[in-house]
């Protein structure tokens, strides 16, 4: 298929099916059927397929990841659940009120979001945790359908500046001018007619274990986004 045709999508439940059933990417199609499982997981059933966002499609705040973590969301088929990722994300959700629970283990263990939506970019796991261009335009189309069936959406908090960078792609898909829209930590962009976009660093082993992002760091900025929600109501 062209990187460049478009999906549309009745309901969350077609999306989904849409979904599970892509194989546009073949070396992502490939890489996701051919991991192998190791270490704990080694006796583990994998997903191993498209992974879809997972909460409160009616909710007012979106979270956007990058892609499915290879033993994480590959494994449970849930996003943001069974790897460290998840378990630090999960864990600041539960204390800013937007989980009911601080840990996110597989797809049957209750986990339920309040006013929050979660997905990635890029629905499969990608080698080296990097798609392609083009693999991110395949992906785009769901993105797209995904936010436009967000009917309350008020806020975007894009993990990572590869996640923040296609949130900026749908934002010109959509027509909005981006300009000085840049990825920071703890940035808030507020565009004319579009949510409100915050900037993250990525809930990675990587960052959380150096104390680039930490969990009081994740909290505020979910906070501020809860009361941003406090005052939109109030006034």
């Amino acid at each position: 298929m062209s990187p460049l045709e478009r999906v549309s999508a009745s309901s969350p439940r077609a999306l989904r099916l849409m979904i599970l059933k892509c194989r546009r990417c073949p070396r992502l199609v490939e890489f996701r059927e051919g991991v192998r499982p190791r270490g704990p997981y080694a006796l583990k059933r994998y997903w191993r397929r498209p992974v879809p966002g997972f909460g409160d499609i009616d909710g007012r705040l979106l979270i956007l990841g990058l892609a499915p973590a290879l033993h994480g969301g590959n494994r449970t088929g849930r996003v943001f659940t069974g790897d460290s990722s998840g378990r630090f994300l999960v864990k600041a959700l539960f204390k800013a009120g937007f989980a009911n629970q601080p840990f996110s283990e597989s797809a049957d263990d209750g986990l339920a979001y309040t006013d929050c939506y979660l997905t990635a970019v890029v629905k499969c796991v990608p080698p080296g945790d990097r798609p392609t261009g083009v693999e991110f335009s395949n992906c785009s189309g769901y993105l797209d359908e995904e936010i436009g069936l967000m009917r309350n959406l008020r806020s975007v908090l894009a993990l990572g500046s590869l996640a923040f960078g296609a949130y900026v792609g749908h934002l010109r898909r959509a027509g909005a001018s981006v300009r000085g829209v840049e990825f920071a930590h703890g940035k808030v962009f507020r565009i004319s007619g579009k949510p409100t976009l915050y900037g993250c660093y990525h809930p990675s082993p990587r960052n959380t274990n150096t104390g680039k992002l930490t969990e009081t760091m994740l909290v505020s900025v979910l906070e501020n986004i809860r009361r941003d929600f406090e005052y939109e109501t109030s006034i």
